[in-house]
């Protein structure tokens, strides 16, 4: 299996590499500990992949069927990526922006012309993927998820709980619905493939992202665990282990499948303009467009905090904390997280970027703090 970015030294990053001891034992404390199984981190640089360390355990084994085994992690090993997935489907749209498809100036209903049910005509792409939309609280019911007509009126049937544009408040699966019915409809195509033949295939990251897992894949995907209530450092599975339906379904706002190497070749295409080896994919000028603070310091109230969203990533900023990028974070810094596991994120100021992934999905407080532990680590090894 080959992976599209080209090995480089650690050494030869702008990164203490003695310094980053220190975030190696905090994830082997952290599996100590039993708060998680396995993680898997990575490091890249202009385009070349510095670091790829895998911890701990995919699968824990020693349990009934089907944890019965366990299987150690690897560097191919493919974890669900929950809400990282955000930024794939945001590429994608970025992609289809500068071909003309679309714009984030459309309403969704130039598009969906049914959506426009329940006074929504007005609500624009743009609201939608910076999460001021209306309705984040909506569902789209897992008997849908594999039936484009089905998933599409649940879409369009959505209530709004406010009006669009007046706060912003994390949507954490209802836009990402919004957004992929928007892209069926504009390209006439299955969303998933849209995604895995315009922005994956073209990057060569076919074998290490996955918005729908095939059944094939599944013997590289580690298992996914949540602590048991009341009893400290025991663990349990969660059910998207064994629920086909998810797996296949590329729930897009939090259902890929990937490794942490994957994800950094996607963040290393946005460091380079776009560039990742020999493919231009979006050009610069998108990436410009995109990747800013279109949100302000208004507080997210789902997360409590302003954060700076923009089409797609959000970006450190100036506010006194943030979630995931880590407190010492560089302002242009960039990324997204996934619930209760994980962090990618990319450094415009240094070209580092860096994936961190783990397999229990854990509470807050422990899980944001931790989060910011960890990319702190980082940042603090950074010498520019």
């Amino acid at each position: 299996m080959t992976h599209p970015l080209p090995v480089g030294e650690l050494s030869d990053a702008p990164i203490r590499v003695d310094a980053l001891q220190a975030l190696y034992d905090l994830i082997e404390l952290h599996i100590a500990e039993r708060r998680y199984p396995g993680a898997q981190i990575a490091l890249a640089h202009h385009g070349r992949l510095v670091l790829d360390m895998s911890f701990g355990q995919a699968r824990m084994g020693g349990s009934k069927a089907p944890d019965d085994q366990a299987v150690a992690t690897r560097p191919d090993t493919l974890w669900l990526l929950y809400s990282n997935t955000k930024v794939i489907m945001a590429v994608t749209l970025w992609l289809l922006h500068e071909r003309g498809l679309l714009r984030f100036t459309d309403r969704v209903s130039d598009h969906l012309p049914e959506f426009a049910a329940h006074g929504k005509q007005d609500i624009t792409l743009f609201q939608v993927i910076t999460h001021q939309a209306g309705y984040p609280g909506r569902e789209v019911p897992a008997s849908a998820w594999l039936d484009h007509a089905a998933v599409r009126k649940a879409v369009c049937d959505f209530v709004p709980e406010w009006p669009a544009g007046s706060k912003v408040s994390y949507h954490g699966l209802t836009a990402h619905w919004t957004l992929a019915m928007v892209i069926e409809a504009v390209t006439g195509k299955d969303f998933r493939d849209v995604v895995r033949e315009d922005v994956l295939v073209p990057l060569g990251l076919q074998d290490e992202i996955f918005l729908g897992l095939p059944e094939s894949q599944l013997p590289r995907m580690s298992y996914l665990y949540e602590p048991v209530s009341g009893q400290p450092g025991a663990l349990q599975l969660r059910p998207e282990n064994t629920d086909r339906v998810w797996q296949q379904a590329g729930v897009p706002g939090g259902g890929a499948y990937g490794t942490a190497r994957g994800m950094m070749a996607l963040y290393q295409m946005m460091l380079q303009g776009g560039r990742l080896g020999d493919v231009q994919l979006v050009s610069p000028r998108t990436l410009r467009y995109a990747i800013q603070n279109y949100t302000g310091d208004r507080v997210d109230e789902f997360m409590g905090m302003p954060m700076h969203r923009g089409l797609g990533p959000h970006l450190r900023g100036h506010s006194p904390g943030i979630r995931g990028l880590g407190s010492l974070a560089h302002p242009l810094t960039f990324g997204h997280g996934g619930v209760g596991t994980s962090y990618c994120w990319a450094d415009p100021s240094s070209g580092l970027s860096f994936a961190y992934i783990t397999n229990a999905r854990v509470p807050d407080p422990w899980h944001s703090v931790r989060l910011d532990q960890i990319s702190n680590l980082v940042h603090a090894a950074i010498i520019v």
